[in-house]
């Protein structure tokens, strides 16, 4: 392959790569695979941390999450495992953790779903990394019941391929695991309060827009127990992502940039864009990487398929969401494009949706990792605005 379309490959790559109780298991005769998406399918208790362990992380310099908030609760985490389909439609066993805030019996708690930022380590996995300084737990200790799925590629579903930025599979994977963390609440007498929350950044940013689409067309319980989304820093707008990484290559290297316009790799023999496809995954996946990333929405960029990124990537456009969406992002970022967020929010308000904003991070350089500390605590905010029960 020529050098130079080996450079121009890299330099784009370089950009994308920058972009996240008890046990209840049936019996042995049940065959996991054929049991309904939402399915629970086990839960084990997997340790109880106390609140101050969660308030000594926090301090720690090295803490992922700074809330300038003080921990009330001692958490006790569980390991869920549940029914739910891969990017064919296929069913899969799926796993996630419930981290449930220590209050006196009877008390009840709001909901949260988090959903977790793009990770390339198993071992990074919500309910393979249960340790104080984690945000699922962090969250839990100021009283909310967090709801945090592994994603399919992850967790019981570390074999699969993950569907990195295919929306159906990836709204799934958040909305079976609600369905069956609810089913274990019923069984374990853990009392929720009624409301749901919604909250992520970068990929869990894009998971929460797709888990809210999808649990706003479905209605039902989840959609009346909605109270609001808080999507940070997310590739809603796949394409606008895309086209964005590449005008900030061709600002760079004018030359090497049109080697990646849509259109003329299109026309591309087949080989060079499988070559061009090799090398993107390449350089976007560490080498010490043990999760297989499905790259479908690199493909149909490549080949210019406007119209199947809009269908099966995107979660932006054409619905309005009945429920607030607080959408957060700093416009220095150079890993997911501010103009993601800009797009969603037009998309949004251009369907009729009444309760929509965003807000820019004001950290200093407004970069994606810089803006994390700030995009929790704005989160935290505004749930608390409307959350009760803390």
């Amino acid at each position: 392959m020529p050098a130079f379309l080996r450079l121009a490959t890299l330099a784009l790559a370089l950009a994308l790569a920058a972009c996240g109780g008890s046990d209840d298991a049936p019996p042995e005769s049940v065959d996991p695979l054929a049991q309904p998406a939402g399915t629970l399918l086990s839960g084990a208790f997997v340790n109880t941390v106390p609140a101050a362990d969660v308030a000594a992380a926090l301090d720690d310099p090295d803490s992922k999450v700074h809330l300038g908030v003080t921990p009330r609760y001692a958490v006790s985490s569980y390991r869920l495992t549940y029914a739910t389909t891969d990017k064919a439609g296929q069913p899969v066993v799926a796993s996630g953790l419930v981290s449930v805030p220590v209050k006196a019996a009877g008390a009840r708690s709001p909901v949260l779903s988090y959903q977790h930022a793009t990770t390339f380590h198993d071992d990074q996995a919500p309910s393979n990394q249960v340790e104080a300084v984690e945000p699922p737990l962090v969250l839990a200790s100021v009283g909310y019941i967090v709801v945090s799925p592994d994603y399919v590629g992850f967790g019981a579903s570390n074999a699969l391929e993950h569907p990195y930025l295919t929306a159906a599979p990836t709204a799934a994977a958040v909305v079976d695991l609600l369905a069956a963390a609810q089913r274990w609440r019923a069984q374990q007498g853990v009392a929720d309060n009624g409301q749901l929350f919604l909250a992520g950044y970068s990929e869990g940013g894009y998971a929460t827009m797709a888990a809210h689409r999808a649990i706003h067309q479905a209605g039902g319980a989840l959609a009346a127990q909605l109270r609001a989304a808080v999507p940070g820093a997310g590739p809603y707008d796949v394409q606008a992502t895309l086209d964005t990484q590449v005008a900030r290559i061709r600002a760079i290297h004018p030359a090497l940039a049109e080697l990646f316009d849509p259109g003329r790799l299109s026309r591309a023999s087949e080989s060079v864009r499988d070559e061009v496809r090799r090398l993107l995954l390449r350089q976007m996946v560490p080498e010490d990487a043990d999760v297989r990333y499905q790259t479908l929405f690199l493909d149909r960029y490549i080949a210019d398929d406007r119209a199947g990124l809009a269908a099966e990537h995107d979660v932006h456009a054409g619905w309005a969401p009945a429920a607030p969406v607080y959408l957060f992002h700093g416009r220095g970022d150079l890993t997911v494009p501010y103009d993601a967020s800009v797009s969603a929010l037009t998309a949004l308000r251009a369907a009729g949706a009444r309760d929509v904003s965003l807000t820019d991070c004001t950290t200093p350089d407004f970069g994606h990792l810089d803006c994390v500390p700030e995009y929790f605590r704005f989160a935290l905010e505004r749930m608390g605005r409307l959350a009760n029960d803390l």
